[in-house]
């Protein structure tokens, strides 16, 4: 089968990335797809997603193709390396990096890479990336306001690992130590509207919280874990999720870092579409900094679910938590899964609402 057959049998792209791969005469059998997007030619195509994105991994796996998360995958050497890697270059540099790192460490050397993404996403960066290498590069083609540059994979004197930092957060007198990767939300930096979540958490949580007797508390798009390690600190059981691998890994090493690990402690951590690892559990409270960006767009998507989905997850008198720029549209949200909220903080940037489950 020729790639020209190939392509006719398969859907035709949506992104633009993938319009641009879709015109090539690659033969891309078996290829490795790194941080691919969602894209019905990629999903009905060949090769194997590797992804941190649960929700693309899902994709896949429904249309019985292969996809995997990078942590835990091993080396791949002789007939289990693929013949070639595509690397979406992500809105994040420093992921993008990372990703070429893990590749590098990951792949036999001369394994092909091909570098794809949207002009204004930074893909012109990797010249300087990959030169710093001491990876060559050319251009491969360009079109639909995107570039592809290809390489061939060679060693590098830097562990990917090396991307993972610790910073510690300051909560008035309280300090956290938090792990951070490349591609999680507020990367190496508390986030500003998180800090104003945390200011109001104290007044507002049921008391048991505070005490001694543990209450349950979902902390949905943990993150880098801040709000899971400073719940437990306090006494809750926390079970922390997020899409994101990356995410899921920092919390689980935020938690450690902090003497916090454990179910007795912390609950549990795991990957989920907002609820979608979390059937017929309830909670005594959800919190949540959620996001509204999926890479250069924003999508209102996952925080809708949240709100809408919220009661069927709390216990009654439980209560949904949660902080957000002032401008987004989640008030109709809120009164129509509920029937009621509250503000509990707005510092005119950003605003912590309050809904109860009757």
């Amino acid at each position: 089968m020729n790639a020209e057959t190939i392509h006719s049998e398969r859907a035709r792209a949506e992104t633009p990335a993938c319009q641009l791969l879709e015109r090539q005469d690659a033969d891309y059998r078996g290829w490795w797809w790194l941080g691919p997007p969602r894209d019905p030619w990629l999903e009905t195509g060949q090769g194997m997603a590797i992804s941190a994105d649960l929700v693309v991994r899902d994709a896949w796996q429904a249309a019985g193709r292969p996809a995997v998360s990078p942590f835990g995958l091993l080396p791949a050497e002789g007939e289990g390396a693929p013949p070639g890697a595509v690397l979406f270059w992500p809105k994040s540099h420093a992921l993008g990096e990372w990703w070429l790192l893990w590749l590098c460490a990951t792949l036999p050397e001369g394994t092909r890479l091909q570098l794809v993404g949207e002009n204004q996403g930074g893909i012109k960066r990797v010249l300087k990336v990959l030169a710093a290498l001491g990876l060559g590069c050319r251009k491969r083609d360009s079109a639909r306001r995107c570039s592809l540059f290809e390489t061939r994979l060679g060693r590098v004197a830097i562990d990917p690992d090396a991307a993972w930092t610790t910073f510690e957060a300051k909560l008035g007198e309280e300090r956290l130590a938090l792990a951070s990767h490349p591609g999680v939300f507020g990367h190496g930096k508390l986030d500003d509207g998180t800090r104003l979540l945390l200011e109001t958490l104290a007044g507002a949580l049921p008391g048991d919280v505070l005490g001694d007797v543990f209450c349950d508390v979902l902390d949905m798009g943990c993150g880098d874990g801040i709000l899971a390690a400073w719940l437990a600190r306090r006494g809750a059981r926390v079970t922390a999720v997020d899409v994101n691998a990356f995410a899921v890994e920092a919390t689980r090493r935020t938690l450690a870092a902090n003497a916090l690990a454990g179910e007795a402690l912390s609950g549990e951590t795991l990957e989920s579409d907002v609820y979608s690892a979390l059937a017929g559990r309830e909670f005594d409270a959800i919190v949540s900094n959620p996001p509204f960006h999926q890479e250069r767009a924003i999508d209102y998507g996952p925080s809708a679910r949240l709100i809408q989905e919220a009661p069927a997850h709390l216990r009654a008198g439980g209560q949904l938590l949660l902080v957000a720029n002032a401008f987004l549209p989640y008030p109709d949200l809120l009164e129509r899964a509920f029937g009621g909220f509250e503000i509990l903080a707005d510092d005119r940037r950003f605003r912590v609402y309050r809904a109860i489950k009757c």
